[in-house]
């Protein structure tokens, strides 16, 4: 099984992902790392990336779920994957499954403000909200709950 986090910057994926991960003994793997240098830089540099920007950083992260799924390895992959078009291209199995970390945004502002070392500016913050199309009929988990709290949640509802 293959569980993608998806959630808009700053909603936790990282950290619930690292500690779901841990906690089943699985892969973890950040979308994050996937992108290409120049998609790196266009977020460093405050300019929000478009849907041909993001297209062959989908396209590894479909490569990576498809080898998952083929080793039989199980993991879970922290991503964005914000636009329904986006998760319906990393959908593509029955055991790949999809949890929405969702926040409002003056939480997330606020978690925003606090973090360091991350190349995403915080200024995107409105861009990510415009992008995302909520998912409908998929497992949602406030974040304003602990990540130990999230990780239970998660498990119960995958069965794990």
């Amino acid at each position: 099984m293959v569980v993608i986090l998806m959630g808009v910057t700053g909603s936790g994926k990282t950290t619930v992902g690292k500690l779901l991960s841990k906690d089943l003994g699985w892969r973890y793997f950040d979308a994050d790392d996937f992108h290409p240098p120049a998609n790196v830089e266009k977020m460093r540099s405050g300019v929000p990336l478009d849907d041909a920007d993001r297209a062959p950083w989908l396209e590894s992260l479909r490569k990576l779920i498809r080898n998952c799924l083929n080793q039989s390895e199980n993991a879970v992959l922290a991503c964005s994957a914000l636009k329904e078009s986006y998760r319906g291209f990393l959908l593509i199995d029955e055991n790949v499954r999809l949890i929405y970390l969702k926040g409002d945004y003056a939480l997330i502002q606020e978690r925003l403000s606090k973090r360091s070392g991350h190349y995403m500016d915080p200024k995107l913050l409105d861009s990510q909200f415009d992008t995302l199309e909520e998912p409908e009929g998929d497992v949602e988990i406030d974040v304003s709950l602990s990540p130990d709290e999230i990780v239970k949640i998660i498990r119960s509802h995958l069965g794990l």
